[in-house]
């Protein structure tokens, strides 16, 4: 059987973090293609992405406790409503204000004073001395967007490279999140084999990264505490992205910041019997663009096996890695042998459940409601686990998918229990293993 058949469980590979329509295919895949389909959608943007960068509060060599960049009335932005706000005031009455004007639905403009209340509390606790700038500067771009992705939806191809110009949305995730991490109990685990992995993508090969999942931010999470040692990484990984976060408006402009394969998750697959054939023949591209991906080589590419974000046991409320899908890790395996590069797969552990944790149930309906915290995060990698090693005692190739996927998962269980005793425990760099080498992000110390 092709592993781009419509009936493939190469179609349930995962999810991540953005949204909108999956069906209509990219016209072109080319940088110079996106840059003036960035302007074109936005000609009043005309400003560099300097001024994007500077427009959220903390650039990238700033800690989440340092002196935010002043607010600027000079930088553009979609809306006036959003854009010049100085206060809080400003920002809530703009919400009613074009709530009542009928150009924002009442649910968003609900999502949307829920969010700033959210963050706001989460980024005082951070004990900032600038929270109260630090708050206003990340929110009115972030509304500024958001209200902008109201007027204008964005349309995700299926390979979705992230907007850098002439509004940096990379950037705008980075330091939007950035003040909710406790980079002062935050980990990485085995930062050399990160670096081992850089050296690969620049020798032409590909790197697969088997991963759980846990938080719409996981990808600035990554970005983040890997931004000083492994900058490589932290701007060209290319993550498996489920529908949902491509389609939520409150989540499409940190979407549009990421490098996606835009994909239907299959806890989502059956929500509506009549789109499951359409959302196969989707998932069928986004895997052929993977595909293509994979044979120009010097790729990095983030997958949850689980098919979407963990969440805590209903009776001891403790977190854990989702169980993977063996057919969804197998399928990711051929494609990366069939790609005629040489190709890497590393198991990786996140911990970050607490700064942004989902609904404690899978919801059907788009528009969760986003809880959000400051606190300690971690990312760890391990060695990669060779098939024929593992599976040179199985009889059968299901045997040997379900044993190569059980490895995998258990070194993400082992990494993450280090984490966790880490960073919830209060263990720090004691709770380091023969296996798991923790430091911490040379970030949190540049106040």
């Amino acid at each position: 059987m092709s592993i781009f058949s419509p009936s493939s469980p190469t179609l349930f590979l995962s999810t991540t973090n953005p949204r909108v329509s999956l069906l209509l295919p990219s016209t072109s895949t080319s940088s110079s293609w996106r840059v003036r389909s960035a302007f074109r959608r936005f000609p009043f943007l005309a400003f560099s992405a300097a001024h994007g960068m500077a427009e959220t509060v903390q650039d990238k060599k700033c800690s989440a406790t340092s002196t935010p960049l002043p607010v600027s009335g000079s930088e553009l932005g979609y809306s006036r409503t959003f854009i010049d706000a100085r206060s809080e005031q400003d920002l809530l009455s703009g919400i009613q204000r074009e709530l009542e004007a009928k150009t924002l639905p009442e649910t968003i403009a609900q999502s949307m004073e829920e969010l700033y209340h959210n963050y706001k509390n989460a980024v005082f606790r951070s004990g900032d001395p600038h929270a109260e700038n630090t708050v206003l500067s990340n929110m009115r771009v972030a509304f500024d967007r958001m209200f902008l992705d109201v007027k204008e939806p964005f349309e995700f191809s299926p390979y979705h490279e992230a907007i850098r110009a002439p509004f940096d949305y990379y950037t705008f995730g980075q330091n939007y999140i950035r003040p909710l991490i406790n980079f002062r109990e935050s980990y990485v685990g085995n930062v050399s084999i990160f670096t081992n992995m850089e050296q690969q993508l620049n020798q032409g090969e590909n790197v697969i990264l088997i991963s759980n999942h846990q938080t719409e931010a996981d990808p600035a999470v990554i970005a983040l505490l890997l931004e000083t040692t492994n900058p490589h990484i932290s701007e060209n990984i290319i993550y498996v992205a489920g529908d949902r976060v491509i389609t939520d408006p409150l989540c499409k402009p940190f979407s549009m910041g990421r490098n996606l394969l835009c994909v239907y998750s299959k806890k989502h697959m059956n929500d509506d019997p009549e789109l499951i054939d359409m959302k196969r023949r989707a998932n069928t591209r986004s895997l052929k663009e993977m595909a293509l991906l994979l044979r120009g080589g010097s790729k990095i590419i983030w997958i949850a096996p689980s098919g979407g974000r963990d969440r805590p046991d209903p009776v001891t409320n403790k977190w854990f890695p989702a169980q993977f899908d063996a057919n969804s890790l197998d399928n990711m395996r051929r494609l990366v042998q069939h790609a005629g590069v040489v190709g890497h797969i590393y198991p990786l552990a996140m911990l970050c459940h607490d700064i942004m944790p989902p609904p404690p149930q899978v919801e059907k309906e788009i528009g969760e409601k986003r809880l959000i915290s400051f606190h300690g995060t971690g990312v760890s990698v391990g060695p990669e686990i060779n098939f024929e090693e593992v599976t040179a005692s199985c009889g059968s190739p299901d045997e040997a998918k379900a044993v190569y996927s059980q490895a995998v998962y258990d070194s993400v269980c082992e990494q993450y229990n280090v984490l966790q005793s880490a960073i919830n425990e209060g263990k720090g760099l004691e709770a380091s293993t023969p296996n798991v080498s923790l430091s911490q992000p040379p970030l949190q110390f540049q106040d």
